[in-house]
C-alpha cells in the first residue's frame, strides 16, 4: 500500500521531512486509534455513583484526566516523533461517548458534537483566565442552586485538564532525565522543547508560534478526550499574528512552521483505525476554516492559510475537512492553491462564498462584525465559533412529496387540475413540516451537565448556564429540508406528462407509481431520458427548483427567532438519502423504489449530462442570500478532466464562476470510479484512499457498501 498516493494517480508534492512522513504512515495506517481500543474506558466503583447527573459527570471527566493513559509518539528505535504533546487515548471516545463507566454501565452524561469551540481565546487569554473568570462570577450571591451547580461542574472542569496537564509535563520530565542520563543529546532537546512549550500553554497566553499550535491541540485533545467532537474553527487567523512575529524575529522558518502544523494534522488523525462503520472512520467533525476576512473586514488569508493547504496537499489526511473562505477581498493565489488541493482527490477541500454568507447573517440580524467570524460546526452548516449552541432538524420533503401530497404510500384518490393545483398542495404541507418543527424548538433547552464543553463557548460561565441550558451567546434550532432536486425533478416529470403532454391522467400515473412502474418500462424509459433535469442548465426545472427553496425560505423566516432560538433554514441530505431509499416509493422522474437519490442541493446520480458548468449553473439560480444556515453543491470530476495546468485552470474556473453566480458552499471531489470499485474488490491495496462522503471526507474502505455506493453512483464530471 502507498500510504499518500492520491485517488487521481497526480504525484503530491514532498516539503515535510522523512521524520514527518514517517510519523504520517504510522497515524494513517491505523497504528494509534487501534493502540486507543485497547483502553476504552476508565473505570468508576458503581458506589460512587449518584442520582445526580452533574455529580457524576464531574467524577467522569476528573477521572478521565487522571487516569487516562499518556502518549508519546515515538519511531521503531524508540526515537520521539512528535512535535505537540497530548493524546486522546480512550477508545470509547472515537464512538462519541464520554469514555468513563460506573462498573461498566456508562453514566447519564452526554458527549457533544455539531459545535466549533473558542480555542482562538484559550490562546488569547489562557487557561488561568477562565478560572479566574469562573471565581470571580461564582462571588455572586445573586445565583440560583442550579447556576452554582453548573459552574461548578465548570471549574471541576477546569480542574480535571490543569490534572491531566500537569501529568504530561511530569512525564516530560522523566524523559529528559532518562535521556540525560543515556546522554541523547538529541533527544533530550526534543524533549525539552515539548517541556518548555507545554509549561506555558494552555494555561498561559501563547507567545510565539509553536506555543500557539501546542495551545490549540492540547485544548482540542482533551475536549475530546471526554468524549466530545468540537470543530476547530479559524485556526489560521488565531495563529497568524504569531507566525509573522516569530519570522520577523528570527525564531522560526517557514519549514519548521509547516513541520510543526503538519504534526497537528498528523496527531489528528490518532483516532484512525481502518475499521468499517457505516460512514466512514474520518467523520468526527474536526473542521477547520481558512481565510477570509476578519471582524473588521480586512482580509487574513496569509502564509498559514497557504502552510495548511499544502499539508493536506501533501499527504491524505481525510480526517480535517477544510472550508475556505473565499470572497472579493481574497488574494487570487488561494483559489489556484485551492484547485491544486482539490485536484488529488479526497475531498477535504471545500469553498464558502464568503460574500454571500456574511451579507446571510447580517440579514438574519447578526452584528456584521460577530458575522465576518463565521466558521461551521463540524461540517458546513454556519455558525458564529465559540459562541454558538447549535443543533439542526432533518427533514425529507421529498418523502413528505410522495406520501401526502402524491399518496403514493396508500390507495387515497387523488388529483390536481393543474400544476399550480399541485404545487399549492405541496407549499401547504411543507408548511406544515415547519410548524412541527416551530412546535419542537420551543423546547430547545435542557439541563444536560457539559462541564467541559462549557469552558470553550462564550456565555457558559458569564450566563452560569451549561451548554445544552442555552449558555452560549446564541442557540441555534435550524431545519434543514432535503430531497430539493428530486422534489423539482419529479414535479416537473409530471408537469410534462401529465399536464402538457397529456399522456396520462394523473390518477393513470399515480397507479403506475404505486405499482413500481411494473409493466411500464417503455414509458419509465422514456421519462428517464426524454426529459432534461435538474443540473443540466434546464430553465424549465430549475425554476421549479429555485421556486420551491425560495418558498422554503420565505416560509422559514417567518419565525426567524422565538423563546430565544434562533431558527435560520438550510438545506441538507448528509447522505441521509441512504436511510430514506427504503421508505421512499417509485420516483415520478423514473426511478424505482429503493433507487438513491440527491444528497444535498446536487443533481440526482445519472440524470446530469452536461458537465459541471451546468451543474453550478442550475443550482445558482436558486436565491441562497436569506438561506442562512447553508447548503452544499457536491460535483464530483473525472480525474482526466483535471490533469496538468489545464486542469487546475479548470477547477479555478469552477470556483470562480460558483462565487460569481451566488452559490453558498461547493464541494468538488476528484477519483475515477474505476479506482473506487477496484477498493470495494481489494481494500487492503486502498487503505489511504478518500473521498468526500457529505460535510465530511472518510477513507473509502471504512465506509460500508450502501455509502461507497452512493459515491460511486454520483455522476462523474468532464469540464
Amino acid at each position: 500500500m502507498t500510504f499518500f498516493s492520491t485517488p487521481c494517480d497526480i504525484p503530491r508534492p514532498v516539503r515535510c521531512s522523512e521524520r514527518t512522513r514517517r510519523f504520517a504512515r504510522d497515524s494513517l495506517s491505523g497504528k494509534y486509534g487501534r493502540e486507543a481500543q485497547k483502553t476504552p474506558y476508565v473505570h468508576l466503583p458503581n458506589e460512587e455513583m449518584t442520582d445526580d447527573a452533574h455529580i457524576n459527570y464531574d467524577r467522569a471527566v476528573m477521572a478521565i484526566a487522571k487516569e487516562a493513559p499518556l502518549r508519546l509518539c515515538r519511531d521503531e528505535n524508540g526515537r520521539i516523533l512528535e512535535k505537540l504533546s497530548g493524546a486522546a487515548t480512550l477508545g470509547a471516545a472515537i464512538g462519541h461517548i464520554v469514555p468513563a463507566t460506573y462498573d461498566g454501565q456508562n453514566p447519564v452524561c452526554p458527549s457533544v458534537s455539531h459545535l466549533t469551540c473558542n480555542f482562538d481565546r484559550v490562546v488569547r487569554e489562557g487557561m488561568n483566565a477562565y478560572k479566574s473568570r469562573l471565581l470571580e462570577r461564582m462571588k455572586d450571591d445573586t445565583l440560583t442552586e442550579r447556576q452554582r451547580k453548573t459552574l461548578s461542574s465548570q471549574l471541576n472542569a477546569w480542574e480535571a485538564m490543569k490534572v491531566w496537564h500537569t501529568r504530561y509535563l511530569d512525564l516530560l520530565s522523566d524523559c529528559m532525565e532518562h535521556a540525560a542520563a543515556a546522554r541523547e543529546t538529541d533527544e533530550y532537546e526534543e524533549y525539552r522543547a515539548l517541556y518548555d512549550t507545554l509549561s506555558v500553554v494552555p494555561f498561559s497566553p501563547a507567545g510565539t508560534f509553536r506555543q500557539g499550535v501546542q495551545s490549540i491541540w492540547f485544548t482540542f485533545a482533551f475536549i475530546r478526550l471526554c468524549g466530545n467532537w468540537p470543530g476547530i474553527g479559524r485556526m489560521d487567523l488565531m495563529l497568524d499574528d504569531l507566525y509573522r512575529a516569530d519570522l520577523a524575529a528570527g525564531r522560526m522558518s517557514e519549514d519548521e512552521a509547516r513541520e510543526l502544523l503538519a504534526h497537528f494534522f498528523i496527531k489528528g488523525c490518532e483516532w484512525i483505525t481502518l475499521s468499517g462503520r457505516g460512514s466512514g472512520d474520518a467523520q468526527h467533525y474536526q473542521n477547520l476554516v481558512l481565510g477570509g476576512v476578519d471582524e473588521t473586514g480586512c482580509d487574513r488569508t496569509g502564509d498559514v492559510t497557504r502552510l495548511m493547504l499544502e499539508i493536506v496537499e501533501e499527504f491524505p489526511i481525510a480526517d480535517f475537512p477544510i472550508a475556505v473562505r473565499v470572497g472579493w477581498h481574497s488574494p487570487a493565489w488561494i483559489t489556484k492553491k485551492l484547485a491544486e488541493v482539490i485536484r488529488h482527490g479526497s475531498g477535504v477541500a471545500a469553498m464558502y462564498n464568503e460574500d454571500l454568507v456574511i451579507d446571510s447573517l447580517v440579514g438574519f440580524g447578526y452584528d456584521i462584525r460577530e458575522a465576518r467570524k463565521f466558521a461551521n460546526d463540524g461540517c458546513w452548516e454556519v455558525q458564529i465559533p465559540g459562541r454558538t449552541r447549535f443543533i439542526y432538524s432533518p427533514m425529507d420533503l421529498y418523502g413528505t412529496f410522495e406520501r401526502d401530497i402524491l399518496h403514493l404510500c396508500d390507495e387515497t384518490p387523488v388529483t390536481y387540475d393543474t400544476f399550480e393545483d399541485l404545487y399549492a398542495a405541496f407549499r401547504c404541507a411543507m408548511n406544515g413540516m415547519l410548524d412541527a418543527f416551530h412546535a419542537g424548538a420551543d423546547h430547545f433547552f435542557g439541563d444536560g451537565t457539559t462541564g467541559v464543553i462549557d469552558l470553550f463557548e462564550d456565555g457558559c460561565i458569564e450566563n452560569a448556564r451549561s451548554y445544552n441550558d442555552g449558555g452560549p451567546v446564541y442557540n441555534v434550532f435550524s431545519p434543514h429540508m432535503g430531497g430539493i432536486p428530486d422534489t423539482a425533478n419529479a414535479m416537473y416529470a409530471i408537469k410534462k406528462l401529465v399536464y402538457e403532454e397529456q399522456r396520462l391522467s394523473f390518477a393513470e400515473f399515480m397507479t403506475i407509481l404505486r405499482n413500481d412502474w411494473a409493466g411500464e418500462e417503455p414509458l419509465r424509459r422514456y421519462v428517464r431520458s426524454h426529459y432534461t433535469y435538474y443540473g443540466n442548465d434546464n430553465d424549465e426545472v430549475d425554476t421549479i427548483a429555485a421556486r420551491i427553496i425560495k418558498d422554503y425560505v420565505e416560509d422559514c423566516r417567518v419565525v426567524e427567532k422565538r423563546n430565544d432560538v434562533l431558527r435560520p433554514p438550510g438545506i441538507s441530505t448528509f447522505g441521509r438519502q441512504i436511510d430514506w431509499k427504503d421508505i421512499r416509493p417509485a420516483a415520478p422522474h423514473g426511478f424505482k423504489r429503493g433507487s438513491i437519490l440527491a444528497g444535498n442541493i446536487s443533481p440526482t446520480p445519472s440524470t446530469d449530462h452536461a458537465g459541471a458548468t451546468a451543474i453550478i449553473r442550475s443550482a445558482c439560480k436558486a436565491d441562497y442570500s436569506r438561506l442562512t444556515c447553508g447548503t452544499v453543491l457536491d460535483i464530483r470530476l473525472d480525474p482526466k478532466a483535471v490533469s496538468g495546468e489545464k486542469g487546475i485552470t479548470a477547477i479555478e474556473s469552477l470556483l470562480r464562476a460558483f462565487n460569481a453566480l451566488g452559490g453558498f458552499f461547493l464541494q468538488i471531489d476528484v477519483v475515477d470510479n474505476a479506482v473506487l470499485r477496484d477498493a470495494q474488490e481489494h481494500p487492503e491495496d486502498h487503505e489511504s484512499l478518500a473521498v468526500r462522503v457529505s460535510g465530511w471526507s472518510a477513507r473509502f474502505v471504512t465506509l460500508d457498501k450502501n455509502w461507497q455506493d452512493m459515491v460511486i453512483e454520483r455522476t462523474a464530471q468532464g469540464m
